[in-house]
């Protein structure tokens, strides 16, 4: 995503993070603790069980208790701990339920779209990953729901331009992001033309 914040702030969010400038640093430290399917289906199983056990109100299906994919991912997340990974999961399921998060559909958030809040780049970045720009200016996005509900989607978070008055801001916001606050980069539109994609590719918003 990326967030040009003089005079309108925007944010550069690279979504999810399926790529890696160092992928094999990656793979090794998920491999230094968990190396077979065997202890991979074994975690999720766990985590099925106690959520079943100990939420059981939570829906089933598609992004719900009973999603090995999305279990997996929450496991990820928390280090395969799995009382962590079940905790951390109950309240994502249960915002997700909440909020009708199944339920959104293009039409549903035209109207957003519209209001040019926030918008999905037509291509990816040199990384190959997804873009999605929020003028923090017109909406600051509330970090925190990266954090507790899509563990592991986001790959990096621009702030372009920020000026000097957005610093307290975001050192109030910094918090909520724990560990996730590593992926944020304070830079230029020049860096990001430069670093973040091609001649074409380059979103409108930060052409000259």
């Amino acid at each position: 995503m990326a967030v040009r914040l003089s005079p309108c702030v925007q944010h550069h969010f690279s979504l999810p993070s399926t790529s890696n400038r160092c992928p094999g640093l990656r793979r090794l430290s998920v491999r230094s603790s968990i190396s077979t399917p065997n202890e991979f289906s074994k975690l999720v199983m766990d985590v099925k069980e106690k959520l079943e056990k100990d939420h059981h109100s939570l829906p089933l299906g598609k992004n719900g208790r009973d999603d090995e994919d999305m279990i997996l991912w929450f496991l990820k997340d928390r280090k395969f701990a799995v009382e962590d990974a079940v905790s951390k999961l109950a309240k994502a399921i249960k915002w997700r339920h909440e909020f009708g998060v199944s339920e959104l559909s293009e039409e549903s958030v035209r109207s957003v779209a519209e209001t040019g809040k926030a918008f999905v780049h037509d291509f990816l970045d040199v990384y190959e990953r997804p873009v999605l720009i929020v003028v923090a200016s017109k909406h600051f996005p509330a970090f925190d729901v990266f954090y507790n509900y899509y563990p592991k989607r986001l790959g990096e978070v621009l702030f372009v331009e920020a000026p000097f008055v957005f610093r307290p801001i975001w050192q109030l916001a910094k918090p909520l992001l724990k560990s996730y606050a590593s992926l944020v980069r304070f830079c230029s539109v020049a860096e990001v033309r430069k670093e973040y994609f091609t001649e074409s590719t380059i979103p409108t918003i930060f052409r000259d």
